[in-house]
């Protein structure tokens, strides 16, 4: 079983950038595949991103692609969603997720789920 934290959210303005941090414990992140969700007020949670547990094969959602990038830094045992070019759409609860498989869009195919960390866009 492995525990989620994300941090890193916060307010900013279109066109800046966020790094968002997830950090696990309880198991390395190297055995599972990592996913980043996001979820807006009155929508449904949505895909972002996704790390093969290979720490190299990677998927995005079309609206995040050439923008956003997630990565791994295994000895700290942290996931990264490095946002660039921010738009207002973005705004949102950004969640981390953890997988034993390779399903990387498909939401129940994570086991296991952080708190979320807000990000504000403004426009």
């Amino acid at each position: 079983q492995v525990q989620l934290v994300e941090s890193g959210g916060g307010l900013v303005q279109t066109g800046d950038s966020l790094r968002l941090s997830c950090a696990a414990s309880g198991r390395t992140i190297s055995s599972y595949s990592m996913g980043w969700f996001r979820q807006a007020p009155g929508k449904e949670r949505e895909f972002v991103a996704a790390l093969n547990r290979n720490g190299v094969s990677t998927e995005y959602a079309d609206s995040v692609k050439g923008r956003f990038t997630i990565s791994r830094i295994t000895p700290w045992n942290t996931v990264y969603l490095q946002m660039n070019n921010l738009k207002p759409e973005d705004a949102a609860v950004y969640y981390c997720a953890a997988s034993s498989v390779w399903s990387p869009s498909v939401r129940s195919s994570y086991d296991f789920w952080g708190q979320g960390t807000q990000v504000t866009v403004s426009s």
